[in-house]
């Protein structure tokens, strides 16, 4: 029989991202290539996006569970939740944050935030909303300035969201949206 690694590793099946936060959603951090191996130092709830730290980088940063073999028991990871970097001070948050609901629409819109073309990456919104009775948490990058998501009114807790500024630094500190 195999032992059980009492801290879990992943190995990666092919070249991968790896991201500053747990989805396709967050900026690129880091490359990683087939055969890299490293600890898995942590993990999101569901255990489908890992926290580990590439030998070559000096932080950590999330890669997907299905570019990686994992060997040993990934509940032996902690769940953490990190911070994403913050941008230098050129550009500030969406203004004029609206949303408007239609029954389960929810249709989130802002003001553009003028930047440079080599500096502009978009928006990242990272949301809570009820699905099929339970509440659940999204991110999404759009370069628009709306967006729409599907928001059920079934679920015990409140939906919420925010919204970054996203330039190739980092992130400008979010803005709440007035979620309706």
């Amino acid at each position: 029989s195999t032992p059980t690694l009492s801290v879990p590793q992943a190995s990666a099946l092919m070249q991968a991202f790896c991201r500053y936060g747990p989805g396709k959603a967050y900026l690129y951090s880091h490359g990683l290539y087939e055969g890299d191996r490293r600890l898995i130092d942590g993990r999101n709830y569901s255990g489908s996006w890992l926290w580990i730290k590439p030998e070559n980088l000096d932080r950590h940063c999330w890669v997907s569970a299905s570019v990686v073999e994992i060997q040993g028991d990934i509940e032996q990871a902690p769940i953490v939740q990190t911070r994403l970097p913050r941008a230098n001070n050129l550009y500030g948050p969406p203004q004029n944050i609206r949303a408007e609901r239609d029954g389960d629409q929810v249709r989130v819109s802002w003001q553009r935030v003028k930047m440079t073309a080599d500096d502009d990456r978009g928006y990242l919104i990272e949301a809570t909303l009820c699905q099929a009775g339970n509440l659940v948490t999204v991110a999404v990058h759009t370069d628009n300035t709306f967006y729409e998501f599907i928001d059920e009114r079934s679920c015990a807790g409140s939906s919420r969201g925010q919204i970054y500024t996203v330039e190739k630094h980092g992130y400008v500190d979010p803005a709440p949206i007035p979620w309706p």
